[in-house]
């Protein structure tokens, strides 16, 4: 039997994981935020934050920016990262997760892993003696969502006054905006069809958080609804990785919740779009809304690498 090893439990982040947006307190969050921000305006200022140090990468499914704001974000802070791919490990068929994990944790100051299963970044987790984070699972995005609140406030400022709304999918991405609303006493309505609401537990966990920290979460099958006086629109791929043969299907259930100009006139006028990327243009979003003056969605993805560099100098330096 594997023996799995049990990483200290202390104040701050070092050393800690970044499995879910759940894995951080609303302060932790906050300070992650602010770090990123600062990393944002004065980048020189962190460039020897992780001298000398090693990211192991480990993609199990494709990516744009993942894999270049986590190697570009750790080399701008001095470290060096190592890319692993399905041709390299095959986790779980040519070697163990827990071998994996125990040779890693002799290598690597660090691992972030972008695979399928949510059970296969836990196991790497609990087995690995090192910080593992999360870069996309089937059930959460956390990195996403660290870089789309950074947005809204860099936008926004006040999320206590902000009504954000998602249409689409109950997705990864749905469930850590969820928890991260939650976490830090956000407005989220949240507009899917019945058939794809987010997980449950994942929907009672945010509505007590946001219990807990003055938010609201709300979910709801009309899509007006949602983004009524919504000051953000958020939305995402109707068919994630993996859902490829499901996506004309899709197409035709979630035709109403399609962000045009319709859909998008029943938000605030000066209402931010948003989406994760890749947008599949023409299916849940228009170029008109893409394209327009609302859209945030390049700067969402810049601070992708702002976000991520926080967070691996949190886990990696404290």
């Amino acid at each position: 039997m594997t023996k799995k090893t049990v990483k200290p439990r202390k104040k701050g982040l070092k050393g800690r994981d970044f499995l879910s947006v759940d894995d951080f307190s609303p302060a932790e969050i906050r300070s992650v935020l602010v770090l990123a921000r600062d990393m944002k305006a004065h980048p020189r200022k962190y460039r020897a934050a992780l001298e000398g140090a090693m990211m192991a990468l480990i993609f199990e499914k494709p990516s744009l920016r993942t894999r270049t704001t986590f190697t570009v974000g750790i080399k701008q802070l001095g470290g060096d990262a190592l890319l692993l791919t399905p041709a390299d490990i095959n986790l779980g068929k040519r070697e163990s997760v827990y071998d994996v994990a125990k040779n890693l944790e002799r290598m690597v100051d660090g691992i972030m892993i972008r695979t399928f299963g949510h059970d296969i970044c836990t196991s790497l987790a609990a087995h690995a003696a090192i910080p593992v984070i999360n870069g996309l699972t089937d059930l959460e995005h956390p990195c996403q969502a660290m870089a789309d609140f950074m947005t809204i406030i860099e936008c926004r400022k006040n999320l206590a006054k902000a009504k954000i709304a998602y249409v689409g999918d109950g997705n990864n991405v749905a469930h850590s905006l969820l928890l991260m609303a939650g976490k830090l006493g956000a407005t989220l309505f949240v507009g899917t069809p019945e058939k794809y609401k987010p997980d449950q537990n994942v929907m009672d966990r945010a509505v007590a958080l946001a219990r807990e920290n003055g938010g609201t979460i709300v979910w709801t099958s009309s899509p007006v609804e949602a983004v009524h006086n919504a000051d953000v629109v958020y939305t995402d791929t109707w068919a994630s990785m993996g859902q490829e043969a499901e996506a004309e299907q899709r197409r035709e259930e979630f035709n109403s919740y399609q962000v045009n100009r319709g859909l998008f006139s029943h938000a605030h006028g000066d209402a931010l779009f948003m989406h994760c990327l890749p947008a599949h243009r023409g299916w849940e979003v228009t170029d008109e809304i893409m394209d327009s003056k609302n859209s945030v969605v390049f700067q969402e993805a810049e601070n992708r690498l702002h976000a991520q560099k926080a967070i691996m100098v949190g886990l990696l330096k404290g």
